[in-house]
């Protein structure tokens, strides 16, 4: 009976200790777990890496357009993506950033611009969609009346091609000159056909606009200039029309290099700076010289 009985204890313990080595074999991956991604804790690790925010730097003017973006971004933090903006107050390092791969988008330009930047440099970035749009104005320097311009007087404007056209269409639309009927958004003082107050041209950097108006009687000045540079556009002595050719050509881009056009996370940034959250701050914020394009 004692034989039988301890051969009951013996076996018991031998179930005890098979028992425990099987649990233990368990929980412990294996080492092809460990490389194929079999262990148990590894869909857990998946999925917070699924979850990593996606990073976009994009480059941008300071007025309006990082203001802007600052808007958006926790818009965009709620949806996974984390922007870091890179502040540039000239027009081309934020384009030679995107070029150079430093920054993977910009905000600062209209297409226009864009299509004379890659001309002149043989790049290829593209426009993935239009946020709003900043009306040209004529404000006063030595002059505050237009009426009152005298004969010889200095406008400043633009030194670039297209900001230039834009301010030509300006006086155009003014009758202070008159330019050939198909100088479009082409226009060069060259398209002048008409000029009766004899006006002189001071081309400048439109950074340098603000700057410039104790020197000279009126200046066109970009309207991100004129905020940054203190000015309103109800002090403007005139501004492009809102349904003129101006508005419908001349809205502020988000750019980007040809191989990130159709990136998810750029794509959602446009979709963003579309919607209404952004849209009613542009309209609460700048007072009409700031439009949306959208909302």
């Amino acid at each position: 009976m004692k034989n039988i009985f301890k051969k009951a204890i013996a076996a018991g313990l031998l179930l005890t200790i098979t028992g425990s080595f099987a649990a233990c074999a368990k929980a412990e991956p294996t080492k092809a777990d460990v490389q194929t991604g079999a262990s148990e804790e590894q869909p857990e690790v998946q999925t917070e890496e699924q979850k990593a925010n996606t990073v976009l730097k994009v480059g941008a003017n300071i007025t309006p357009h990082a203001e802007i973006l600052e808007v958006a971004k926790p818009i965009l933090a709620e949806k996974g993506i984390t922007i870091e903006i890179v502040r540039l107050e000239d027009a081309v390092t934020p384009n030679t950033g995107v070029i150079e791969g430093s920054l993977d988008a910009n905000y600062f330009q209209h297409v226009p611009y864009l299509d004379q930047f890659n001309l002149e440099n043989g790049s290829d970035l593209v426009s993935v969609g239009a946020v709003h749009y900043e009306p040209f104005g004529v404000y006063a320097g030595r002059v505050n009346d237009l009426k009152a311009l005298p004969e010889g007087a200095v406008i400043a404007v633009p030194n670039n091609v297209t900001n230039e056209a834009r301010a030509l269409l300006l006086l155009a639309q003014e009758g202070i000159i008159k330019l050939k009927d198909d100088a479009g958004i082409n226009a060069t003082v060259e398209d002048i056909v008409e000029n009766p107050l004899n006006i002189q041209f001071k081309e400048l950097a439109p950074e340098q606009l603000v700057a410039a108006l104790p020197d000279v009687d009126v200046a066109v000045i970009n309207g991100n200039y004129a905020i940054e540079g203190g000015l309103h556009v109800s002090q403007a002595l005139a501004v492009e029309a809102n349904d003129g050719l101006a508005a419908q050509t001349y809205g502020n881009i988000i750019a980007t290099s040809a191989d990130k056009a159709d990136d998810p996370a750029i794509k959602t940034l446009v979709e963003v700076l579309q919607g209404p959250e952004v849209a009613q701050y542009i309209k609460d914020t700048y007072d009409g010289a700031v439009v949306p394009l959208f909302g």
